[in-house]
């Protein structure tokens, strides 16, 4: 389990590291132009709608013949799709092919992605004692802010120690090579990893469904669902909230490059910190009442958060930072077990692949270009926070409604 959670660093260094780097790699790929930013955002837009392609293929390798198999693979894959960013050509070398070959790689990234946090969400949850469900189940989160925050220190580094002409030329590469080692430790770890207990019991009892996308459409629509909205909710403040922030203050004059990438470590930071207590609260007071408060806090503070951080007091654009990245660490905390528990074991990662990566397609790869289009067309810095209120208003209905999925104690239910 410990192997399992550690892991999904990889996969959340190399997707925020492209956020965070999107104004350089808007430089070296797209030429730097006026569109240049908003390109390279379409293109981590367009790349995400590979993801729940990949999430169902691999959701069906790991609910067929094993959660251990499906990791292996897909840390497999990204390791090579992490090491072949690092030796992509630029535009000063081939023109737009670069742009080209980078959207490319991206797509590759994102279909061996797909069914990587799900899958060890999955893991998790079903080697976790009953009651621990959620603290354990979030460290998997917690585990992937650690690796935002390499990716956005190295970033801070690299940005900081390099003038730009070297950062273009070179300097760019490092972060990449450096994902792509990381990766390839992750992979050896994982290689020693036990196959799933709730799968081995499937295996025993022959359960294992056939078909386990058809399976879970047929019996858990519902579930489905609820996923997305848990999903929707936790993808856009965490893209937008966190990840979209650098982007953000760069691009609006607020802070510089470097400065903006600072920033961002104290919200990992936020993250990593807030994960592990909301994980144990949804433990002790259950997962639909920590959801209502987290939908209705979103919706309520985002916007001030985001036109406090535009007015450019860099004391208020801290506060604003770590606010929303407490909001965004609490979301991705709690829906990591409560979307993982709307399923039973057979056909589990086949039903987060549908629930969680069709909203994270929609609210995660799509509102970074979203919000930056918005802010540019509109001048309101607060855009990106009535975005995030917008999807917490629609969701709370679905919370509301939802029912309770923590276990409940034996001695509980005797009471």
């Amino acid at each position: 389990m410990a192997v399992a959670a550690l892991s999904t660093v990889v996969e959340w260094y190399d997707f925020t590291l492209y956020l965070y780097f999107a104004t350089v790699l808007s430089r070296v790929f797209f030429g730097g132009g006026a569109t240049s930013l908003l390109a390279t955002l379409a293109g981590f837009a367009i790349s995400y709608a590979m993801r729940p392609l990949g999430a169902v293929v691999f959701g069906h390798i790991g609910d067929r013949i094993g959660r251990r198999r499906t990791l292996l693979l897909s840390m497999m894959l990204m390791t090579a799709a992490m090491l072949a960013t690092a030796l992509l050509p630029d535009y000063a070398a081939i023109g737009p092919a670069a742009g080209v070959l980078l959207l490319a790689l991206r797509c590759f990234m994102a279909f061996s992605v797909g069914g990587e946090y799900t899958g060890v969400v999955a893991y998790m949850l079903e080697g976790a004692p009953e009651r621990r469900r959620g603290l354990l189940t979030s460290l998997a989160s917690a585990a992937s802010e650690v690796g935002a925050l390499l990716a956005v220190a190295l970033s801070a580094l690299t940005v900081g120690m390099l003038s730009p002409a070297d950062l273009a030329a070179w300097g760019w590469r490092i972060p990449f090579f450096a994902g792509a080692v990381l990766a390839g430790a992750v992979w050896f770890a994982r290689s020693v990893m036990e196959e799933s207990p709730d799968f081995e019991r499937q295996v025993a009892e022959r359960s294992v469904p056939d078909s386990p996308l058809r399976h879970t459409l047929r019996h858990h629509r519902p579930a489905l669902l609820r996923t997305f909205a848990v999903s929707a909710l936790g993808s856009i403040t965490y893209y937008v909230g966190i990840t979209y922030v650098p982007a953000f203050l760069t691009s609006s004059g607020v802070l510089a490059e470097g400065r903006s990438l600072g920033l961002s470590t104290l919200a990992a930071v936020a993250v990593i910190v807030v994960t592990p207590f909301t994980g144990a609260l949804s433990d002790r007071v259950g997962r639909r009442p920590v959801l209502l408060w987290l939908a209705a806090a979103s919706a309520l503070l985002p916007l001030g958060m985001f036109a406090v951080m535009g007015s450019g007091d860099e004391w208020m654009i801290a506060f604003g930072a770590v606010v929303l990245a407490c909001l965004a660490g609490g979301v991705s905390a709690v829906g990591a077990p409560a979307t993982a528990e709307q399923f039973p074991g057979e056909g589990r990662l086949s039903g987060l692949a549908l629930g969680v990566t069709m909203a994270t397609a929609i609210f995660g790869g799509l509102t970074p270009f979203l919000a930056e289009v918005l802010v540019k067309l509109t001048g309101w810095h607060a855009v990106p926070g009535a975005m995030i209120a917008l999807v917490a208003l629609a969701v709370l209905p679905v919370f509301a409604r939802m029912p309770e999925t923590r276990p409940v104690p034996a001695e509980a239910g005797r009471g």
